[in-house]
């Protein structure tokens, strides 16, 4: 028998705002949904109430899917560094 793996009673949420004006976030999350814990990054915009709501830019996977997608942020890093995008800092032009 195997154990049931935990879920989450409601999300958890990180924010990068997209620009200066703090207009746009891009949100990365940890949620279930239908018994399934996902990962998701979704673009955020601020409506005309002030309220930020989720766009239909951006991409659920399943939790299980977490590494190959750090790997591949972090492929993306070493490259952005190595051709001088950005400095070892991590601060952008």
């Amino acid at each position: 028998m195997t154990a049931r793996k935990p879920t989450l009673s409601e999300p958890i949420e990180w924010r990068l705002w997209k620009n200066r004006q703090r207009r746009d976030a891009i949100v990365v999350s940890l949620s279930t949904f239908e018994d399934r814990n996902l990962i998701g990054v979704r673009l955020h915009t601020t409506g005309t109430d002030g309220k930020m709501r989720p766009t239909a830019k951006g991409v659920s996977l399943v939790v299980l899917r977490l590494p190959e997608l750090a790997a591949a942020v972090n492929r993306a890093l070493a490259k952005a560094r190595e051709l001088g995008l950005i400095d070892d800092e991590g601060s952008g032009q």
